[in-house]
């Protein structure tokens, strides 16, 4: 069975074992599923078709014996020439001495390495006596790791194959494998370790590519469908009439997207089943226009909501705009780490009586203390900010209160369909009418004294704005610009009617509040910070948003920090100052200045990062595929979550077809995607 120790395969003892458990390997199914990283090529090409600087394979006769010569320290440099189709080329073999007792006048030998095609000369980095066609056409290179040598690694897995090939057992139904192509489990496994042609290790590819995807989209719908059948009791009849009575008073219409995510929303508050729903929206897309209306629906239903954001002044701000919007229509208080005393007390006793209709807080929310009398409809703002262990909590306060989770990070949907599988998912991808655009330049440091004198015009008119530095103090590892640094050198710089305060990761929270409530008052006219600023903090007067050394960050994380500005009625401007040396910067620089659209950036965002630079793989959850890409894969992605959704709603796994699938992914569930 492949659930064998990796002990039990031929050649592999007990220190062997041991070497193998330190890079995770226990079984010989973890040992068939260490895949090679690369595969070398023997591929012999005509001279007339080598490209420059490629990787290439050739075979020739060696016509002298090859000279050996020692420089620097122990370093050393083998040459000979050889004859191929008649052409004398030149091999050099560097630090590889010991080759000059090997290859000797009148061998054929197959070289692999870099082609210089001007001198008509191979550097070496793989030599083997003989031609080419006496080896495999691909051989497989492992990682190695530890004491195991990619030669070791390669006889262990070579006999794994060879003793376990009959216990690989097929798990897709035969109606996948015909309508895609794909080879059988156990001659995707062969291939992929023992490859006999590019077209084959293609093949063996896309079986576990589509095999990866289908198995983790299973895992979430059944995830997503257990919990719905868990949850059933929270029918939310909220008043239709008095619902659309408060959207009328609006002094704006709801966008199309916007009036997509609310029907999906209160549809989902109707059911019977309890919502775990994301909803995404670039930054001004009016996610919390959306959000209130579900608010008051969960009022008219009778029910209490909590509204958790991760900041207090972010708290504060949603519950000023939610006091103005609702007037007398629902009660809201306000539960932060601040209410302290006889005030919380107070308020304890009002929500677990049902006096209040609205919670909305920090961290604060999930005390033990607070109890409520009747919680129906839970959001969640900026969602990842806050730990999976804070969220359920939350969520058990109530009888299966609906959850709903907001972010502003606009998440491709290739990674939001894989990270939140077990969520429904509703966009908001339009920008209310009339909403300016924030117009972006790149400029590089040379300008900078240009660019303060456009930002103190502005603050001379009484607009504000933000600077932002990557790092607190000074690092003499990174020569990048540092807030302290900025903050003493712009007050040197500006006269001191110009207010400039400084904010970074280091300060208490009380300190932060206090800092941004200046701010947001207009006390400070110029905020020098770190990236603290990026979450949802409402500053309309600023207008100006300066980040230094921009090409330090990733495009999602400009677009939130350019969000924090263009939030009133005036122009707004976001400067990024950046020299970047790589071909990769200098693209994110100007793909910022060109695309506003949020969602757009983090595809590009995606397709240059990586999805776990992307999203920061603890936090996100994203699982860590061995073959498959989200990236590069995304259209397999599709398919399978189109095949897993239609697997589920039909009870497929209950065949007989499909039994071997359900099997593999049970085994496959983690003990942290069990059910809250």
């Amino acid at each position: 069975m492949l659930s064998d120790p990796v002990t039990h395969v031929k050649g592999v003892g007990e220190k062997m074992g041991e070497d193998f458990a330190q890079i995770g390997i226990h079984t010989v199914e973890e040992l068939l599923n260490y895949f090679p990283y690369r595969y070398d090529v023997f591929e012999i090409k005509p001279l007339s078709e080598l490209i420059h600087d490629d990787k290439v394979t050739i075979e020739g006769r060696v016509i002298h014996d090859p000279s050996l010569t020692f420089y620097g320290k122990q370093k050393s440099r083998l040459t000979f020439t050889l004859e191929v189709e008649q052409v004398a080329v030149k091999a050099v073999i560097f630090n590889r001495a010991f080759a000059k007792k090997h290859i000797h006048s009148g061998d054929t030998v197959t070289l692999v390495g870099k082609w210089d095609a001007h001198r008509l000369q191979i550097t070496v980095s793989t030599y083997k006596k003989g031609p080419a066609s006496q080896q495999d056409e691909m051989q497989p290179v492992y990682p190695a790791k530890g004491e195991l040598s990619p030669t070791k690694l390669k006889k262990a897995i070579q006999q794994a194959l060879a003793s376990y090939a009959a216990a690989i057992d097929e798990i897709l139904p035969a109606p996948f494998l015909t309508a895609y192509k794909l080879p059988s489990r156990k001659e995707a496994y062969q291939t992929m370790h023992m490859p006999k042609s590019r077209i084959a290790l293609k093949h063996a590819r896309r079986r576990f590519i589509y095999e990866e995807f289908l198995v983790f989209q299973l895992k979430m719908q059944l995830l997503r469908k257990w919990k719905r059948e868990a949850t059933t009791g929270n029918v939310q009849q909220y008043d239709q009439l008095r619902v659309k009575a408060f959207m009328d008073s609006f002094p704006f219409t709801l966008t199309d997207a916007q009036q997509s995510a609310l029907h999906q929303i209160l549809a989902d508050m109707a059911s019977p089943y309890r919502m775990n729903r994301l909803l995404q929206g670039d930054v001004g897309s009016g996610k919390t226009a959306v959000a209130a209306i579900c608010l008051y629906a969960s009022v008219t239903a009778g029910k209490q909501s909590a509204l958790m954001v991760p900041t207090e002044i972010l708290a504060e701000q949603h519950y000023q705009s939610l006091t103005e919007l609702f007037g007398d229509r629902a009660s809201i208080t306000l539960l932060t780490g601040s209410v302290k005393g006889k005030k919380r007390r107070e308020r304890l006793e009002q929500i677990s009586t049902h006096q209040l209709d609205i919670v909305v807080g920090t961290h604060a929310l999930i005390q033990d203390d607070v109890q409520f009398a009747d919680l129906g409809f839970v959001i969640v703002d900026e969602q990842h900010r806050f730990g999976v262990e804070q969220r359920r909590v939350l969520r058990e306060k109530g009888l299966y209160p609906d959850v709903l989770f907001m972010t502003a990070t606009p998440i491709p949907r290739t990674l939001a369909i894989t990270a939140f599988g077990d969520m429904d998912v509703s966009v908001i991808d339009q920008m209310p009418v009339g909403r300016k655009e924030i117009e972006t330049y790149w400029v590089k440091e040379s300008m900078l004294d240009r660019v303060l004198q456009f930002v103190g015009k502005h603050i001379v008119s009484g607009e504000q704005a933000y600077v932002i530095c990557p790092l607190i103090e000074e690092s003499d590892k990174l020569d990048i610009q540092n807030a302290v640094d900025v903050y003493h050198d712009l007050r040197a710089y500006f006269p001191a009617s110009i207010h400039i305060g400084l904010m970074h990761g280091r300060l208490s929270a009380e300190e932060k509040d206090t800092v941004m409530k200046q701010f947001a008052n207009n006390e400070i006219h110029l905020l020098v910070s770190t990236t603290v600023v990026e979450v949802g903090v409402n500053v309309p007067n600023a207008t100006i948003m300066m980040i230094y050394d921009a090409e330090r960050f990733g495009l999602s994380q400009l677009h939130q920090l350019r969000g924090r500005v263009g939030r009133g009625e005036k122009q707004s401007y976001c400067i990024l100052i950046a020299d970047p040396k790589g071909e990769t910067g200098k693209e994110r620089m100007r793909i910022m200045a060109e695309t506003t659209d949020g969602f757009a950036l983090s595809e590009q965002d995606l397709q240059l990062r990586g999805p776990g630079d992307f999203f920061g793989k603890k936090q996100s959850g994203l699982p860590e595929f061995k073959v498959a890409d989200m990236v590069h894969d995304y259209r397999a992605l599709e398919t399978a979550r189109k095949d897993a959704q239609e697997i589920i709603d039909n009870d497929l796994l209950e065949t007989k077809e499909y039994q071997a699938l359900l099997q593999y992914v049970e085994n496959n569930f983690q003990t942290d995607e069990k059910l809250d």
